[in-house]
């Protein structure tokens, strides 16, 4: 297959000052919780990205000294020449398919209370760190300024002997010293670094500067900048402060990488923000600089990239989260595959391998993260070891990326399911306000399979214990999923909730097929995750008075990982739905609902003619148990997330016919015992 021509301009060569990029595919710096603790992941996570054609690969944030030290976060380090090797690996992986290697350099400043290095943070001014530690950062005085130009200066240097080819003065997301500068509500100095903005972009002028004197003649200097902070007066706009900034600095960088601020809002979950969300916040700046500008706003779309540059919005199509759901996402737009493209759902899974300092995973890709440590390739897999049939029965996430890989292998597959259609839980999930994007994932695989000859899907077939040995496959997986439970058992409640006879009780699974309850309605949400508060939406939006009540202090609490629990809870409290935080349901009856205090065990009632619990699942395993030599995957096996099912798919069609990899199936980065 060849490109189509309308996309010919995307594969065009920018030149970024010193240096040029082989088409427009830019993968701006994003965290992935590897860094400097799983280096060899990292480095081949990035690698494989320049394989599938990315022409520019940026790294996460790169610490350049221990006063701005990030611990546990397993960011990049540049603290002194000892840190380079490690990133010197990931630009030789990178040069290796000609493309460009930027480093995100940085000073974390108050974002940063220095746990490991036990620094005194810095700040612009005297100000609590952001983070949650009972530690303040002191004001910097012009010594402290002048050390942290000598010090991103020097980091820029390394990098530059490291291999990359862009060096980057980072100032957006409210994430790095420079930014907390320019910030009108963080910076209160009165000296020529702080009041008037040209006085707040002092800082920033000089360390742009100090990097293109450094590393200038052969590496490309980018800056990142967000332009707006959705913040109003308080914050930069891309009406105020934020153009203006753009304006007054419009040639000195050889390229802009702009979005928004903060994290959360640049990286929202498609449940609250669309494709191109970003576009009209950041349209200006090619009116201002003649300089290459990036930008993202989770474009996964050819034909949305294309009128981003024929309108001379952007010069290049920036990616963080479509780069990770599919890393060939340039190729197979090359190769006129774009049908091929597993597109990115917004789900941001990814973001919370970074929040807990674990290598980075993806709904959608299953390789993500295991590049190196399992040498899984995202587009290749080992060929079939024998001539043999697999049936796999259920088609939900776990049961279609199995049966896809499968069939990538040249298994005989069939996939049997009881329903009409493919997709499991996602087929019920993707209803829901704001999920429908999550539908992606049984679209993708559905239409694998249905291009591969030698596999077989057959809808509305349930099967039994007898249809299966009458099927007499080789090998046979049970994907049956899982069931929201009625009984209350959960983490707060393990032997459950006392429901009274003639009480109204509903899960998860009764509200998506269509069960109409009568109100008031009290959700409960002992899951913590998405579902509780989605369900409460669902509710409310049908017009049904809901109150949600959970154990845990604030609404869908996990979503923190996320970057959307303060998306979820403003929502539902914009929308009229009653919260109960901090508050256990401890028994149901008709009509009303007795709760508890989680601290204080301090008893009240509240009306309540039907309860939602969202507490756990439990396996449909109803096969295995009449046939326990079947193999369990997916939610059949443990419920988990979507991204947790199709894993369980994968690793089950990776590993059939493999050896026994022992105790430890993949490879770990082992620390080195210093000899002193």
């Amino acid at each position: 297959m060849t490109r189509d021509p309308r996309y010919d301009v995307l594969f065009q060569p920018v030149k970024i000052g010193p240096v040029t990029a082989r088409n427009r595919f830019y993968q701006v710096p994003h965290c992935n919780g590897m860094g400097r603790s799983f280096p060899s992941s990292m480095a081949e996570m990035r690698r494989t990205k320049a394989e599938g054609g990315w022409a520019v690969i940026c790294t996460e944030e790169i610490e350049i000294h221990p006063s701005g030290d990030h611990s546990p976060w397993a960011g990049g380090r540049l603290w002194d020449d000892s840190d380079i090797p490690v990133l010197a690996k990931m630009c030789e992986g990178i040069h290796e398919f000609g493309s460009l290697a930027g480093a995100e350099i940085n000073h974390a400043g108050q974002m940063a209370a220095n746990r490991y290095s036990r620094d005194v943070p810095l700040a612009p001014s005297h100000l609590p760190v952001a983070l949650h530690d009972p530690v303040q950062a002191r004001a910097m005085d012009h010594e402290d300024i002048r050390n942290l130009r000598r010090w991103h200066r020097d980091a820029a240097l390394r990098a530059k002997k490291a291999g990359f080819d862009l060096v980057y003065v980072y100032a957006g997301h409210q994430l790095s010293t420079i930014s907390h500068f320019l910030s009108p509500y963080r910076n209160r100095r009165s000296d020529e670094y702080g009041g008037s903005l040209e006085n707040r972009t002092r800082l920033l002028r000089e360390i742009l500067a100090d990097t293109k004197d450094a590393v200038g003649d052969t590496c490309a200097v980018a800056l990142r900048f967000a332009v707006d902070e959705l913040m109003g007066d308080l914050g930069f706009t891309s009406t105020g402060e934020g153009r203006d900034l753009i304006e007054m600095l419009a040639e000195e960088p050889d390229l802009w990488d702009v979005n928004i601020s903060a994290w959360e809002h640049d990286s929202a979950t498609s449940r609250f923000k669309a494709q191109g969300f970003q576009d009209d916040y950041v349209a200006f700046v090619k009116e201002v600089t003649s300089k290459p500008v990036v930008g993202v706003g989770r474009y996964t779309s050819p034909d949305a990239m294309v009128s981003l540059i024929n309108k001379g919005r952007l010069d290049m199509i920036g990616a963080a989260r479509p780069s990770i759901a599919d890393p060939f996402l340039p190729r197979k737009i090359e190769e006129g595959r774009i049908e091929d493209i597993r597109e990115c759902i917004g789900c941001n899974i990814c973001v919370s391998g970074d929040n807990h300092f674990t290598p980075i995973r993806c709904t959608q890709n299953p390789t993500m993260g295991e590049e190196w440590r399992k040498g899984w390739h995202p587009e290749r897999i080992a060929p079939r070891t024998a001539d043999e049939t697999v049936l796999i029965i259920g088609a939900g996430p776990a049961g279609l990326e199995a049966a896809r890989a499968l069939g990538q292998r040249g298994y005989h597959v069939t996939l049997a399911d009881k329903a009409g259609e493919a997709g499991g839980r996602v087929t019920l999930e993707r209803k829901l306000p704001g999920l429908a994007e999550w539908g992606r994932v049984a679209d993708y695989r559905t239409y694998q399979i249905s291009q591969m000859a030698n596999v077989d899907f057959f809808p509305e077939s349930a099967m039994t214990p007898d249809t299966i040995a009458e099927f007499d496959a080789d090998h046979v997986a049970i994907a049956t999923g899982a069931r929201w439970t009625a009984d209350g058992i959960g983490r707060q409640n393990p032997l459950g909730i006392d429901c009274a006879d003639g009480a109204q009780v509903l899960t998860p699974d009764d509200v998506m097929t269509g069960t109409v309850p009568e109100g008031p309605v009290v959700v409960f949400d002992d899951d913590h995750f998405y579902m509780g508060g989605v369900i409460a939406e669902k509710l409310r939006r049908d017009g049904c008075d809901v109150t949600l009540v959970t154990p845990a202090g604030e609404v869908s609490s996990w979503t923190h990982n996320t970057l959307d629990q303060h998306a979820i809870q403003k929502q539902l409290l914009e929308l009229g739905v009653r919260i109960i935080t901090s508050h256990n349901l401890t028994a149901i009856r008709a009509g009303e609902a007795d709760i508890g205090c989680v601290f204080t065990d301090a008893p009240r009632s509240i009306s309540c003619e039907t309860a939602v619990l969202v507490t756990m699942r439990r396996p449909v395993d109803d096969l295995w148990h009449a046939r326990p030599a079947l193999t369990r995957i997916g939610d059949a096996l443990g419920p988990s997330t979507i991204a947790a099912a199709v894993y369980s798919g994968h690793r089950y069609a990776r590993e059939l016919g493999a050896p026994d990899e022992g105790n430890v199936p993949f490879r770990r980065e082992l620390i080195n015992l210093s000899p002193n």
